[in-house]
């Protein structure tokens, strides 16, 4: 396959096994070049075994990886145009803030090798593009986690690969710091216009910084897009389960009518919801999963403060307990009928602060914002 001229990373029936283990199995992709791509997965899904393929420090069994439209089947790590940055950034203590930063230019093997007053300027340059100007005297013990990793980010960048792999690098920090970050990393990366290829198990960093996500399960792809397809348009029951927060409903398919399931509860309770599109194999009479999010439902004390669906999709619940986090306040209530537990998040005008656990409630969401796939 020759390179279109518009992405930077080809992934061509890729596959890794490790006697009869599976870690990647069968992949596919093309991420465009200048975006910022996330892989998005649980631990062992596969995603670290595919980003050091990409890096070459593992070779694939089968397909073929290529960058820029050049296969790196053989490659080496030292010859291919791409650099990593790891969780433990392994910055070098003994060296100023400049010195690990030029190392990688300095170090370089014959011709490429870059002049020490050529590696300053390129070092001073790069510092200014990471909003980081001036500091290239400092140790690196005077500096700040963020600033520790906006400094491995430039030791990177500074060779000017095409690609840069991140191997979860900010699960190191703080929670605070991680926000503050990821805000950090999608700036950066949109600046300086580099492909950045991010693996992670935290959905809130693919989420936020991301134009593209493939999220991983057990070796495979279970669905590529942008973040808000993930979120709004899951392809299957792990993609809705894994990103964002959702709430699962099981029963059985009591009947499907055009783009829309009922599905029964064991309790009796009828909820409506989207089929899903991976979803042909719903039938009715078989198991079968709903998924609505907390922020879709809609809670009041009774019908007049219900106002998004109609009266025959309101069901009577009770207060379990409230869950306070500020604008991210929830309150779990627990289903009459079947005693099915939901999360449903707390509307920030202050009308329901006064709820308590015992509290007799109704609930309700709009069918087409919960989707429905076979159990």
């Amino acid at each position: 396959m020759v390179n279109d001229g518009e992405s930077d990373l080809q992934l061509l029936s890729v596959g890794k096994r490790y006697g009869a283990y599976t870690a990647v199995e069968d992949l596919s992709l093309t991420v465009r070049r200048g975006s910022f791509f996330s892989i998005l997965g649980p631990s062992g899904c596969g995603k670290t075994t595919l980003l050091r393929m990409v890096a070459g420090f593992i070779t694939p069994d089968t397909g073929d990886i290529r960058i820029k439209g050049a296969s790196m089947l053989g490659v080496p790590p030292n010859r291919r145009p791409v650099n990593m940055v790891f969780q433990h950034l392994a910055l070098f203590p003994m060296m100023s803030v400049g010195e690990n930063i030029a190392y990688g230019l300095t170090q370089l093997g014959g011709a490429r090798r870059v002049k020490r007053a050529v590696a300053r300027d390129k070092v001073r340059d790069m510092l200014k593009r990471v909003g980081l100007p001036g500091i290239e005297d400092k140790r690196i013990e005077q500096l700040s986690g963020g600033q520790k990793q906006r400094v491995a980010i430039a030791r990177a960048l500074v060779l000017e690969p095409a690609l840069l792999l991140l191997d979860e690098p900010l699960g190191a920090l703080d929670m605070k710091l991680r926000e503050h970050m990821k805000v950090e990393l999608k700036q950066l990366q949109a600046e300086v216009g580099t492909t950045f290829v991010y693996i992670t198990h935290d959905q809130s960093e693919a989420l936020v910084m991301s134009d593209q996500v493939a999220v991983m399960n057990q070796g495979r792809f279970e669905q590529v897009g942008r973040p808000q397809q993930l979120y709004y348009e899951p392809a299957s029951a792990f993609v809705a389960g894994f990103v964002g927060h959702n709430n699962r409903v099981e029963g059985r398919v009591e009947r499907i009518e055009g783009a829309f399931v009922t599905l029964r509860t064991a309790g009796g309770m009828a909820l409506q919801a989207r089929r899903a599109g991976g979803a042909q194999n719903l039938v009715p009479g078989r198991g079968a999963q709903i998924f609505v999010r907390p922020e879709a439902i809609e809670i009041g004390r009774g019908a007049h403060e219900l106002t998004q669906t109609p009266d025959g999709l309101r069901w009577p619940a009770r207060v379990q307990r409230v869950l306070f986090d500020g604008g991210n306040s929830t309150v779990q209530v627990r289903e009459d009928g079947s005693g099915q537990t939901l999360n449903i998040a707390l509307p920030l005008t202050g009308r329901l602060s006064d709820l308590r656990p015992g509290d007799a409630v109704l609930f309700s969401y709009r069918p087409e914002q919960a989707w429905c796939f076979a159990a």
